[in-house]
């Protein structure tokens, strides 16, 4: 192959000196057809191989390689041979001496002929129509510790605006709830919503694009009316919007890794970044992200008058503890439902337990394992039959650490002036007050009563009514109107009659 050189010599020769392509030919030792096509081209030549390249070391074992690359295609996608592992395999018979390189050229090769790799078609859609979605992964620093963050990926796929909400789990209720403030952000619903084959969504995968979906998933879409689509297995490509916002969001919205106190704050930064994305024009566009969307948004299906409940609901059972188990936790419930059949409705953030139609407790949902969340006013009723466990109350240890310390005092007054058992169920009874009153506001009255050494729940509960009882203010009676009233005036009294009726006392 004549070089860029050797083009621009021949064409100088001809079009510049007039020499004929025979006396070209003849002097640089080119043939007549390589001068003429540089003639007619002045391109930087490309070399292209008409066949392939032989390999000799190969010999018999292409054969070997095809075969192993055909039955390859049944295997799961994650663990396809590799070129690598194909010449481990092949280092093992003694007459192989081939080296990695030409293995990896020629599986290259084989792989093309026996798959031919799959054409795309650019798509476009129509305003509202079509989102996709999709879960990731991503590590954050929660409370100075890593964790896993559960990525929940939503894109619109008119207007391409990215919705990213973390979780710390995958489960359905996190997925409801992904997409209850998905469509809160868009300010509507799209009307197809693109899927894999999520198993919070997908209960088997029938023949074709046919699904059986979980129940709750059709009520979940049914709420908010929206169709449902799943691509086809192992063809993550169908929804590569979604796909490649996981990615994005990875590296752009959680780089450098973002450190936070609460997943709250978490979201409401990844709320941000996302709205962030309405400035950007994507390759292509003549608009903006948030241009699009607000073109988009009169297309969308109008939100429902009130959100779809967010949970998963799981019977469970009181034991003789007043405590019902739930994922290897523990969560406790007022002590007259104990050995009671009952629900549990599983949020994303909190734990909700309920007796027919009544909420009996709630309580912050725990993602570790065999750990006991204990409400303190859940046996504070029980710890007035039996005060002496109160000391030991495992729901009181946590509590009991976050007490001022004049309520150690007045405990100690309390028992002092009552006796300890009726001293610890009046101080008991001041502990149910937080209930209705704020916990400075006990503190105050607590630290008034033992300032006037008054060891009582009804002195302090009487306090506490002082405290939040508005007074009205008394203005000076006007007695301009009334003349003869003000003419009046009143004896002080005389105390010396006190003094003369003690005298006269027996024993005065």
């Amino acid at each position: 192959m004549i070089t860029v050189e050797d083009k621009e010599e021949i064409r100088r020769l001809f079009y510049v000196e007039n020499k004929s392509i025979r006396w070209i030919a003849r002097q640089l030792g080119h043939s007549r057809k390589t001068v003429r096509k540089a003639l007619a081209d002045s391109s930087p030549p490309v070399y292209q191989l008409k066949s392939p390249r032989p390999s000799p070391k190969m010999g018999s074992f292409i054969e070997q390689i095809d075969q192993w690359l055909a039955e390859d295609l049944n295997n799961p996608p994650k663990q396809h041979l590799t070129a690598r592992r194909i010449h481990q395999l092949l280092r093992e018979q003694p007459e192989f001496s081939a080296a990695e390189s030409t293995v990896r050229r020629v599986v290259r090769l084989r792989r093309q002929l026996l798959q031919p790799p799959e054409l795309f078609i650019p798509l476009a859609y129509e305003p509202g129509m079509d989102a996709q979605c999709d879960c990731g992964e991503a590590v954050v620093l929660l409370k100075g510790e890593r964790v896993t963050a559960q990525l929940f990926c939503m894109r619109l796929c008119y207007s391409k605006r990215p919705f990213v909400m973390a979780f710390p789990t995958q489960k359905q209720e996190a997925l409801f709830e992904g997409h209850q403030a998905a469509f809160a952000f868009y300010q509507g619903v799209p009307h197809c919503i693109w899927y894999d084959n999520l198993k919070p969504a997908v209960k088997r995968i029938l023949e074709g694009r046919n699904r059986e979906e979980q129940v709750a998933f059709i009520s979940f879409r049914s709420h908010y009316l929206f169709e449902s689509r799943f691509c086809t297995p192992r063809q993550a490509h169908e929804k590569g919007l979604a796909e490649g916002l996981v990615g994005y969001s990875r590296r752009n919205f959680l780089v450098p890794l973002p450190e936070v106190d609460s997943w709250e704050e978490l979201n409401h930064l990844l709320w941000q970044r996302c709205q962030a994305e309405d400035g950007r024009r994507l390759r292509g566009e003549k608009q903006t992200i948030g241009e699009l969307w607000a073109a988009e948004k009169p297309s969308l299906l109008p939100l429902p008058a009130h959100p779809y409940p967010c949970c998963t609901l799981h019977p469970v059972r009181a034991n003789r503890f007043s405590l019902v188990t739930f994922e290897t936790n523990r969560y406790s419930v007022p002590p007259e439902y104990a050995q009671c059949q009952l629900v549990l409705k599983a949020y994303v953030w909190r734990v909700e337990i309920v007796a027919g139609d009544k909420v009996i407790a709630t309580h912050p949902r725990c993602y570790e394992r065999e750990q006991d969340i204990l409400d303190p006013f859940h046996y504070l009723p029980l710890l007035m039959t039996k005060p002496g466990a109160f000391d030991h109350a495992k729901a009181l240890r946590e509590w009991r650490a976050s007490w001022p310390e004049v309520y150690a005092r007045y405990r100690q007054g309390l028992e002092e002036r009552h006796g300890q058992r009726r001293g610890t169920q009046e101080f008991i009874r001041l502990l149910e007050l937080h209930r209705t009153y704020p916990p400075e506001q006990v503190r105050q009255a607590v630290e008034w009563a033992l300032s006037y050494h008054s060891y009582s729940f009804d002195v302090v509960q009487n306090l506490l009514h002082q405290l939040t009882t508005a007074r009205p203010e008394l203005s000076p009676l006007d007695l301009s109107a009334l003349p003869e009233l003000a003419a009046i005036q009143v004896p002080r009294p005389d105390l010396d009659h006190f003094n003369r009726l003690l005298a006269g006392a027996p024993g005065g």
